[in-house]
């Protein structure tokens, strides 16, 4: 099972009694406990969250089947189940053991009155082991892992349609930069939603405008305004950079990290390298390399090689003290552009 189908279930009041939730993504895991504990619970003390680094599974089990003093249902949340790993962590208290066969009972034979859900912050749990495979025949077992690049579309429309909003085709690339960050594109899309109201459409002008600036972004958007020979647009983005406490030094950092990375792709296809052997080759993250190579199909080599030229030039240039940083960097703005 994945995130938006145990998610789902769950919304539909259909809670599972034992969940095993494995995977690296915080904000996979984090919504699926909020979502347990809106749920499942009426009364605050019925629950309860054990660190099976410090607890043992016999303590745990334990408290599930206790029955609860307040309301119908409690939850458990027992954390880091280290015998699940391949090669489990050391416990944090001494003399600490775990008794598998009291897991194992429970498992066959668990409590209508508990929900219990095992919360394993690793990539993938030992599929080889006698407890694991219980757990996939009488658990919902559920992978939280990062989304693959592949995945980033369906990840924002899932996100967009769950806030009754659409976003228009031209207007992805913006928000695929925060697809390694789910946190802020859940945020970036909550912001919006509430300007274009229930069931609005995010264009590109609207994201342009409302989505928040981040060094990162906007040297995107900065090379974007370069790209596209839109001098104005440039000096929009600098002075907003500016107010961001930007040093030019460190937006010809960026921008030079965006046209090497466009000339290294170019070679690389040049090579006869496919997108996910330059995303190897090159150790960027994929929505880097999709822009990169979106973008390298406008310079020749000899001009995007111009253009780095210009940028260590103007680097040295305010590094000496030849000229004011702010006047070098506008007059290396007009530069890209106009030539």
């Amino acid at each position: 099972m994945n995130y938006i189908q145990l998610t789902q279930q769950i919304k539909k009041n259909q809670i599972p009694t034992i969940s095993l939730v494995y995977g690296t993504e915080p904000y996979f895991t984090q919504n699926i406990k909020h979502l347990f504990i809106k749920k499942v619970l009426k009364e605050e003390e019925n629950l309860a969250t054990y660190d099976l680094k410090e607890t043992s599974i016999q303590e745990v089990i334990a408290d599930v089947e206790t029955y609860p003093f307040f309301g119908d249902r409690k939850l458990i949340f027992a954390i880091n189940p280290i015998f699940l790993q391949p090669k489990p962590e050391k416990v944090l208290v001494e003399g600490l053991e775990h008794d598998l066969s009291v897991l194992e009972r429970y498992l066959s034979n668990p409590v209508d009155y508990s929900v219990l859900v095992f919360i394993a912050p690793y990539e993938g749990i030992d599929q080889r082991k006698k407890i694991s495979k219980l757990f996939k025949k009488k658990a919902v077992v559920t992978e939280c892992n990062p989304i693959k690049p592949y995945e980033q579309s369906k990840w924002i429309n899932e996100l967009a349609a769950g806030l009754n909003i659409k976003i228009d085709n031209n207007a992805y690339d913006l928000f695929e930069g925060f697809s390694s960050d789910l946190h802020q594109l859940e945020s970036e899309l909550t912001k919006i939603s509430l300007f274009v109201g229930e069931d609005g459409t995010i264009t590109k002008d609207v994201a342009e405008q409302l989505i928040s600036q981040t060094s990162n972004s906007s040297s995107l958007q900065l090379a974007d305004a370069v790209i596209n020979r839109d001098l104005p647009k440039a000096m929009s983005i600098y002075k907003d950079l500016e107010k961001m406490n930007e040093e030019p030094i460190a937006l010809i950092g960026l921008l030079a990290f965006q046209f090497r990375n466009i000339l290294r792709v170019k070679l690389l296809k040049q090579k006869g390298y496919n997108q996910a052997q330059i995303q190897k080759q090159i150790g960027g993250h994929p929505y880097v390399i999709k822009i990169a190579s979106d973008r390298e199909r406008r310079f020749s080599e000899q001009k995007l090689k111009n253009i780095i030229d210009m940028l260590a030039t103007t680097d040295a240039t305010i590094k000496q003290g030849k000229m004011d940083k702010g006047l070098a960097f506008e007059i290396l703005l007009y530069n890209l552009i106009q030539k």
